[in-house]
């Protein structure tokens, strides 16, 4: 904080009764007072412990000031925040609360690291770290589940979904891609559910060129996930729930042979809509009609499978008939109808998840020239989502256990503080008057805090 601080106040001379001066003169004081719930959730998974560890350093040991693991957390909890982006550094550097969180002293601990500090600790990992970092963070969700369930869990559900990432500039293996009609990333998120509970935990996500089709690195994906789960959950049943772009008899074939449970929306052709129109026949208004039928694509080789249909045909009155079919593979037992409206329809639940990912975290600031370093941001906002996950699991039974991540952030990370340190203790400050005080200290205590 600068000493001369005149140009820091401003005066409001006619606003109230008396003059108001507003200064910027808090030397101890943040606005992330209530961050330390972060850290206290990381603490309880063990998050950034994990993804520093598998990071390989290859700085000159005398010249390394921040170690991986304090560039991790600074990172990490900054996005968490909602400071996104790198240069954010330049204004955090000295605040109190992100060097507590980072394992600093608040008042007197030397400054974080800053932007260029930042920029080439994100351009230094190789593609293994970056595959054991998404391999750390995929055990750290389910070690968490596994500690927390145990042997409640008789379904888990598995769900990819791609999403785009628009990019701005000439990042590597950015490409235009017709469907979304931009240049892009077309990263993929994978998620778990456990039983039948609302909360889709996000488990990786991997940055893909934009010309990816949908069903790259699918496979590979499910096998680590698949053999990771029934490691854990020994009797659980699986259940393998994808979109259309996913289908195809290479996917189909590993599903069946690693024995899981599928449901996959299957694109439509000439043969299954034939089948959809006369099942929609019945009647002669808009209606939905459901159905099944045994089919064998020619890539199938002659295999048959189940196939659901949702024969759709939209009636208006002066225009000619619409079909809007629906045709959805599976191997599970149970009514079209059932299979299609509770089953299959409920992925629709990651469109949430996935906004959260790109308006609350802003996981699409991908601006980084090299690919592997997007690929490293886009796991550090992942694992600030997992924390984020973990705050909201935390919050059961108050106003914010459904709240989404910008509304935990404003309600229970924004608040401001005033920083005290005495020899024994640091002591934080709080708002009397804070509106989520009860919700704030039930999280704490559910996360390791006990009465002072």
């Amino acid at each position: 904080m600068p000493k001369d601080i005149t140009r820091q106040s401003v005066l409001f001379p006619n606003l109230f009764r008396r003059p108001v001066v507003a200064k910027f003169d808090q030397r101890h004081g943040s606005s992330d007072g209530g961050a330390i719930l972060l850290k206290a959730c990381d603490d309880r998974l063990g998050l950034t412990e994990r993804l520093a560890i598998v990071i390989v350093d290859t700085r000159q040991a005398g010249k390394v000031e921040h170690s991986i693991r304090d560039l991790v957390r600074q990172r990490l909890y900054g996005i968490a925040c909602g400071y996104p982006d790198g240069n954010d550094a330049a204004r955090l550097g000295e605040d109190p609360i992100q060097k507590l969180l980072v394992g600093r002293d608040p008042l007197s601990g030397p400054t974080l690291a800053s932007q260029p500090t930042l920029s080439r600790f994100e351009n230094a990992p190789r593609r293994a770290d970056l595959y054991r970092m998404g391999e750390a963070l995929a055990e750290c969700v389910i070690e968490r589940h596994r500690k927390r369930l145990g042997r409640r869990v008789k379904r888990i559900t598995v769900d990819l979904d791609p999403t785009d990432d628009p990019t701005h500039g000439a990042q590597q293996l950015t490409f235009f891609n017709g469907h979304y009609n931009t240049w892009c990333y077309l990263p993929v998120a994978g998620f778990v559910t456990f039983n039948n509970e609302p909360e889709q935990y996000l488990f990786c996500y991997v940055l893909r060129p934009g010309n990816a089709p949908a069903k790259q690195g699918a496979i590979g994906i499910l096998d680590r996930m698949i053999e990771r789960l029934r490691s854990a959950f020994p009797k659980v049943r699986i259940l393998v729930r994808l979109d259309g772009g996913f289908g195809g008899p290479e996917l189909l074939n590993f599903l069946e042979e690693s024995k899981v449970d599928y449901i996959i929306g299957m694109a439509e052709n000439k043969v299954l809509k034939r089948r959809a129109r006369r099942l929609s026949k019945r009647r002669g208004k808009t209606a939905n009609v459901f159905g099944e039928t045994l089919y064998a694509a020619r890539s199938w080789k002659g295999r048959k499978r189940r196939v659901l249909i949702k024969a759709e045909v939209v009636r208006q009155e002066g225009r000619q008939p619409k079909d809007n079919a629906r045709y959805v593979g599976t191997n599970l037992k149970g009514s079209p109808r059932h299979l299609y409206k509770r089953v299959y329809c409920m992925r629709a639940a990651i469109e949430k998840r996935l906004k959260e990912l790109h308006h609350g975290l802003e996981i699409d600031r991908t601006s980084c020239t090299n690919f592997l370093a997007n690929q490293l941001r886009v796991l550090l906002t992942a694992a600030a989502y997992v924390l984020m996950q973990e705050l909201r699991l935390s919050a059961r039974g108050g106003e914010c256990a459904r709240a989404q991540v910008s509304t935990l952030r404003e309600r229970l990370l924004k608040l401001g503080v005033w920083v005290e340190r005495s020899v024994r203790r640091i002591v934080l400050h709080l708002p009397v008057s804070f509106a989520y005080r009860r919700d704030w200290l039930r999280i704490a205590r559910s996360v390791g805090a006990v009465p002072a």
